[in-house]
């Protein structure tokens, strides 16, 4: 594995790479579901590259971009392990010029769930992840489904601009109590929090059983998700959208995801399950 850290050592280190290339973008802090992404993209491709970047233009005004866990060594060692080919760590300088152009978040699509909470953050998400796809050069590139509006618009973005690579959906990865996987569970401060934050997965899951069980009314799945949720320090919303994240009254089979975001102590989590 190489380490490279300006974009002309990039374009020399993929020039010399022959051959199927899979890309897997992160903010660093790798954990298990990181892994899982590295993992695929390394079994699908001849050659793998990573990149480790923490995105300042997806940090809205009193976020925790200062604060958002960096562990750097431990990151290097897995890649290393995980027989990465190209390790791609940037610094801020590298990735943007004072007056740049800016790419804008579809006007629909971009504003609602984590659009209208954190109004801005996908321009600066979906501006870094085009930056970050052109550099790679990957004929694939690998994205969890945790973040499911990120991935439609991440999906949109390369079908909208015709860009030359396939997005690769993977699974959500959980813990062994069902916590779904992600940095800023390290903000769970004590066993309290922790079990408190396990009310996401559980709502979820009772919500695929009422479906299973035949129930596809909206309004009754989510009363029954609220009250497990009840838990938490705050639910920001519960919503069920198609694939296309248009909002839905009846569950429909196949092309709806159910999504949660809520605040317990520190962190916001947010999870979701596709049915």
């Amino acid at each position: 594995m190489i380490i490279v850290k300006t974009i002309d050592e990039l374009q020399k280190a993929r020039k010399r790479l022959s051959g199927s290339i899979g890309f897997v973008p992160t903010m660093g802090a790798l954990h298990q579901g990181h892994l899982s992404l590295i993992q695929k993209a390394r079994s699908e491709n001849e050659h793998l590259i990573v990149s480790i970047f923490v995105n300042p233009t997806q940090f809205l005004e009193g976020e925790d971009l200062d604060a958002y866990p960096r562990k750097d060594e431990a990151d290097i060692k897995i890649c290393e392990v995980a027989k990465v080919d190209i390790l791609f760590m940037p610094t801020v300088d590298t990735m943007y010029e004072d007056d740049e152009l800016c790419i804008g978040a579809p006007a629909r699509r971009g504003y609602l769930l984590e659009g209208e909470k954190r109004a801005g953050h996908f321009d600066g998400m979906l501006q870094v992840v085009m930056k970050l796809l052109n550099l790679s050069g990957a004929n694939r590139a690998y994205f969890g489904k945790k973040d499911a509006q990120q991935l439609a618009l991440i999906s949109q973005m390369v079908k909208n601009y015709f860009m030359d690579i396939t997005i690769v959906p993977c699974e959500i990865v959980r813990d062994e109590f069902g916590l779904a996987l992600s940095s800023r569970n390290v903000y769970l401060k004590d066993n309290d929090e922790k079990e408190r934050a396990l009310a996401l997965s559980r709502s979820l899951k009772y919500a695929t059983k009422m479906v299973m069980a035949g129930e596809l009314d909206v309004h009754k799945i989510k009363s029954e998700m609220t009250n497990i949720l009840s838990v938490v320090d705050k639910v920001e919303y519960v919503a069920f959208v198609t694939r296309e994240f248009k909002a839905l009254k009846k569950v429909e089979i196949g092309n709806t995801i159910i999504l949660v975001a809520v605040w317990v102590g520190k962190p916001r989590l947010i999870d979701n399950i596709w049915i």
